[in-house]
């Protein structure tokens, strides 16, 4: 069973998400977009084993810790290999917005328009959604019926898209094809506000 606690980090009020499996209490850190003392003050009393750090895209706000708490564990982080780019040039990543230029980098790159890996005990589909950013991501647990949708899905919104490599066309496009398939009681946990569900989404998101 997969237990998920949310953090509300950085300048712009990032979800971050650390999913923890409750046998092993191994766990995964999903866009941990600043302060990474709290994120370690967290896994470290609660003795969990952090084993990977998933990025949804590469944008500051969502990967500003990784790397501190990567080399603090010894572990990996992972993103699209669309969003190399994004990640590794200030320009595209947006760290100007809060007065700097950061270059981020990942360790591991997903591939294509899906892929499949098993962390912390659990099986995660990897479906690219560009729109938002050309290598942005959702990662879905269909055993636990929880999707991290990253500034893909919104409640009631979508993920901005006059950042470099955006597109309003795609974005729609990257739900309705990859999200909105997904069972209407799929959980939906966002890169920012309150979380959701698919059914409520295709419901009353009017960007869909």
């Amino acid at each position: 069973m997969m237990t998920v606690k949310g953090f509300i980090v950085g300048d712009v009020a990032t979800n971050c998400y650390v999913a923890c499996n409750s046998k092993t209490k191994e766990a995964f850190i999903v866009d941990p977009g600043d302060n990474a003392a709290a994120l370690i003050a967290y896994i470290d009393e609660n003795g969990l084993a952090p084993v990977a750090v998933l990025l949804t895209h590469g944008h500051f706000d969502h990967c500003m810790a990784a790397q501190e708490l990567a080399q603090h564990y010894g572990i990996s982080i992972y993103v699209h290999e669309a969003d190399k780019e994004t990640m590794e040039n200030p320009a595209y990543n947006c760290s100007g917005m809060i007065g700097a230029r950061i270059a981020f980098h990942a360790d591991q790159y997903f591939h294509g328009e899906t892929d499949h890996i098993s962390v912390a005990g659990f099986e995660i589909e990897v479906y690219h959604t560009p729109g938002h950013t050309p290598g942005g991501v959702c990662f879905y647990i269909q055993s636990e019926g929880i999707l991290f949708s990253g500034d893909t899905l919104f409640c009631q919104s979508v993920g901005r898209t006059d950042f470099p490599g955006g597109s309003m066309a795609q974005i729609v496009r990257s739900i309705k094809e990859r999200l909105l398939v997904l069972p209407n009681d799929t959980k939906v946990l966002p890169g920012h506000n309150e979380w959701t569900t698919i059914g409520e989404e295709r419901q009353y998101n009017p960007f869909l």
